[in-house]
């Protein structure tokens, strides 16, 4: 008994003696036996470049500044991590037993530089120091066997990080805090993350199930929130390390510039006007950038869609969707400017006619470069905030900066509309179409595009135009084109032709009319016609001039003509219609009226002066001869004929 006492006793001033030593090392040398073994069971290089202290036991745990951890050896030179400050805790019996289980690791201020090879493999894979020992058998792989390291809390702020993927886009962040939660090295991992974008925090929240499994290359379940300034999105499903998801995602903001601000996803570019939003959808991503969405909802305000979408994500994404709705009011998805096209008349100078009328506002089509996309939509109804579309099968697709968008057909102004659209915004913005149309409501069609509600009827046509301006002003004023019209029974208003006719005066009423046809050209902001008739009853018009489409005015003249039962002409009174479509001069040419009874009288006139002169002169006058010429003729004649009888002696 009294040797086993001995022995007890021995022992333990043995370690006290070991202990005391222990403590009188200095903080390097501790932090250089911690960084041995973590080398030796990590493979990589721990270095300290500054003060180091620590504490034994039951943790061992090192605080030091100005650390780095070595890169992995085909990853390049610069460190995969460096820190101002590091702070470890490592489980000290763990420790002698051959494992590394970090129960606390915090970072200030850290440098990660993440990247991954050819295969996948990321440089955050760790791996022992290859030895002489005989190897074991591996451990199935997402076995915590598998890893030589484990980290129960992990805490980095103001962490700055450089993530560059095998062939990838390289992607950098600044301003990350980051704090994760591991307590059961087979369990679930919880972790809370703050980034900054566009300089406002972004928070997410997530866990993962069976950390170990993700981080080994396993799928593993994976819920993630992400809440930033009344935006809130959240994703449920199962993911891997390499980025490969599946899952549903929602979401939702009350503000939908505020939110692609702080994600920093519209920099440089105008946000369409929209409030509140909402998405919810069937989510698979796959690590070369594709998402497919199935079973989608979208909601912008009152709009809502519903269908299928494909994206490419890139430096500007690719978007193939099939979508349809009901009721869609897109008007704050159009630009400043644009959804009020006839402006008042104080929205210019008054010295350019133009300004007088469109809106010289610029509008702005920039956002058109934030992405690529063709969309095939079907809609009961649209409002864009200048037209209104009824049922229709749209198709919209952008390049470059270049939208089309088609309608096959589309419901618009109580009838068809067939062709498309395109505003191209590559250099400089220009606009252009190739429309065919059918039962379309002039009066809509005319009021709702150029403030023109006077002529009434349904049409049927086809316009081809382009113009080019950065406002509605510019274009209007530089349109070009052509096309042809024809509408069945209508009427104008402003005027009766009937009146006219009868008194001459007939502002104020509206003239009937049984069919219209007229072709046109466009130059330079006006519409020319040479060959506009209609029918009347008892009436045969036709019509000539121009229309100013950038001017707002009118300068065309009518030729009422009234018909006899055989169809000819009883009576022409030609009209002029001048002035701004607001308000136009509409008035009786009696002169050119008149023009063709004056000229019937003075030709009768002529007639009856050379009837009356060929007897006087006893000379016959041809109708197209000059009479002055033939008087002269004549004197001429009887000079010559009294020089001979002179000369002759007769």
């Amino acid at each position: 008994m009294r040797l086993i006492i001995r022995v007890i006793a021995a022992l333990v001033v043995a370690l006290v003696l070991l202990l005391a030593g222990l403590l009188l090392l200095p903080g390097e040398k501790l932090a250089q036996l911690a960084a041995t073994q973590i080398e030796k069971q990590t493979g990589r290089t721990v270095t300290f470049g500054g003060r180091v202290g620590y504490t034994l036991w039951p943790t061992l745990g090192v605080k030091a500044d100005r650390v780095a951890l070595s890169n992995a050896p085909w990853a390049g030179p610069e460190p995969m991590l460096t820190a101002e400050r590091l702070t470890i805790g490592v489980a000290a019996a763990d420790l002698l037993r051959g494992q590394v289980r970090i129960t606390e690791l915090s970072a200030v201020l850290p440098q990660l530089n993440l990247s991954t090879r050819a295969d996948g493999t990321g440089n955050w894979v760790l791996e022992p120091l290859a030895s002489g020992a005989v190897e074991t058998p591996a451990a199935p792989s997402g076995t915590m066997e598998s890893l030589p390291i484990s980290i129960e809390a992990l805490t980095l702020t103001g962490a700055s990080l450089r993530y560059a993927p095998h062939g990838e886009t390289l992607i950098e962040m600044k301003q990350v805090d980051l704090a994760l939660q591991w307590p059961d090295p087979t369990g679930t991992v919880i972790a809370d993350v703050t980034l900054r974008p566009a300089g406002a925090p972004v928070q997410i929240a997530a866990e993962i199930g069976t950390f170990e499994a993700f981080l080994a290359g396993q799928v593993a379940s994976v819920g993630a929130s992400l809440s930033a300034d009344d935006t809130e999105l959240r994703f449920d499903g199962r993911a891997d390390i390499n980025g490969a998801a599946t899952g549903r995602v929602t979401g939702k903001s009350t503000d939908l510039a505020r939110s692609l601000a702080v994600l920093g996803a519209a920099e440089g570019i105008e946000t369409p006007a929209v409030d509140s939003w909402l998405i919810g959808s069937d989510l698979t991503y796959t690590p070369d950038g594709r998402l497919a969405l199935r079973d989608l909802t979208l909601e912008a305000d009152a709009n809502r869609l519903r269908g299928a979408a494909d994206v490419v994500l890139g430096d500007v994404p690719m978007v193939t969707a099939r979508l349809s709705g009901d009721q869609l009011d897109l008007s704050a998805l159009l630009p400043s400017g644009e959804a009020d096209l006839p402006a008042a008349a104080a929205a210019g100078n008054g010295d350019d006619p133009v300004s007088d009328g469109w809106s010289r506002t610029p509008m702005d089509f920039s956002w058109l470069a934030a992405l690529n996309a063709a969309i095939s939509l079907e809609v009961q109804e649209v409002e864009t905030g200048s037209v209104r579309l009824g049922p229709s099968s749209l198709d919209l697709t952008l390049d470059r900066s270049r939208a089309v968008l088609k309608f096959q057909p589309a419901t618009v102004f109580d009838g068809q509309l067939q062709g498309q659209l395109v505003v191209n915004n590559r250099n400089g913005l220009s606009v252009g179409g190739k429309l065919g149309f059918q039962d379309i409501r002039l009066e809509q069609a005319l009021g709702q595009t150029m403030g023109y509600d006077r002529l009434n009827g349904e049409a049927l046509g086809e316009l081809e135009y382009l113009g080019v301006g950065n406002s509605v002003a510019e274009i209007m004023s530089s349109l070009s084109g052509k096309g042809w019209l024809e509408v069945g029974k209508g009427f104008f208003t402003g005027f009766d032709l009937e009146e006219l006719m009868r008194s001459g005066s007939g502002n104020g009423g509206s003239t009937l009319f049984d069919r219209l046809t007229a072709s046109y050209t466009i130059e330079g902001g006006n519409l020319l016609n040479q060959d506009l008739l209609l029918s009347l009853r008892g009436l045969r018009a036709e019509g000539e001039g121009r229309i100013g489409l950038g001017a707002q005015d009118l300068d065309y003249l009518f030729t009422p003509s009234l018909q006899r039962g055989d169809g000819s002409t009883r009576l022409s009174i030609p009209v002029a219609i001048t002035g701004p479509w607001s308000d136009p001069k509409i008035w009786p040419d009696l002169k050119r009226a008149l023009e063709p009874e004056i000229d019937a009288v003075e030709q009768q006139a002529k007639d009856r002066l050379r009837q009356k002169l060929a007897e006087e002169l006893d000379t016959e006058i041809a109708p197209e001869q000059d009479i002055n010429e033939a008087i002269r003729d004549r004197i001429e004649k009887e000079a010559k004929d009294q020089l001979l009888r002179l000369l002759g002696g007769d």
